[in-house]
């Protein structure tokens, strides 16, 4: 591993090789209404005084809030192309270049990859560039692997654990999926994985709900969470984010 890539990673991941991060790249998606996310101005040092690890952001967001960042671990969405809109999530391809996030400071970059779904061998070989363009770079990505593709539920554990070991086996450093349900099954998951696995935090959850399942997830070996719209769509967004940040860290 290159030393910009350990130095990057050592900026996403905690001390205790483990990571809370909040995702805030959803504008991009085209996904209303934005909730927090309204007001990244003051979305961003909420979460940094809650004690997050790293962000997820658009190119944009960095560049208009980039003084704002701090020492948070930043990484950039580079893939685009559908929106809420169409909802045409297949057609999703990576189209920031990996250098051009260099330039924007970010730490790593996140990128979709579509396993057991239409679109699925695009999406794979594009992953797979991607995870080139990274390595010469000595960039840090994150495959958000997608089993059963966007917006699938319900996937079977089994599903979960192929996608999960494709994004590694395809170059990503980290791998961000969605939890199995249990511990005995996502243990499968972090244990077929020689890369660190992040849970999503997918669909609105109660938050008793959404600390019972992290909870779960990292006594399975998970390496951390990356939460959405969990976090801003909450009316109290840097409580929810602290209490992630408690569950992962201990």
């Amino acid at each position: 591993m290159s030393s910009g890539k350990t130095v990057r990673l050592n900026r996403l991941l905690a001390s205790d090789g483990k990571t809370a991060i909040a995702a805030l790249d959803h504008g991009m998606a085209g996904i209303a209404p934005l909730g927090a996310l309204a007001r990244l101005d003051l979305l961003i040092p909420e979460l940094i005084a809650a004690g997050i690890d790293a962000v997820i952001v658009t190119p944009g967001a960095l560049r208009k809030f980039a003084s704002l960042f701090g020492k948070l671990g930043i990484v950039v969405r580079v893939d685009c192309g559908p929106t809420a809109l169409t909802k045409d999530w297949k057609e999703n391809r990576p189209a920031v270049s990996v250098e051009d996030v260099l330039r924007l400071g970010a730490d790593a970059v996140i990128a979709m990859g579509i396993a057991g779904a239409p679109g699925e061998s695009q999406s794979l070989q594009a992953l797979t560039k991607l995870a080139g363009d990274c390595h010469q770079w000595g960039m840090v990505l994150v495959a958000e692997m997608l089993p059963g593709g966007f917006g699938a539920f319900n996937c079977p554990a089994e599903q979960i654990s192929v996608a999960a070991r494709v994004g590694a086996e395809l170059g990503a450093d980290i791998i961000k999926i969605s939890y199995s349900g249990s511990r005995e099954s996502f243990r499968a998951v972090t244990e077929n994985c020689y890369r660190p696995v992040v849970v999503l935090g997918g669909s609105k959850q109660e938050p008793e709900q959404l600390t019972t399942s992290v909870m779960d997830a990292m006594a399975a070996g998970a390496a951390g969470v990356a939460v959405g719209r969990n976090i801003w769509e909450s009316k109290a967004p840097g409580a929810i984010a602290r209490k992630l940040v408690e569950v992962v860290h201990g």
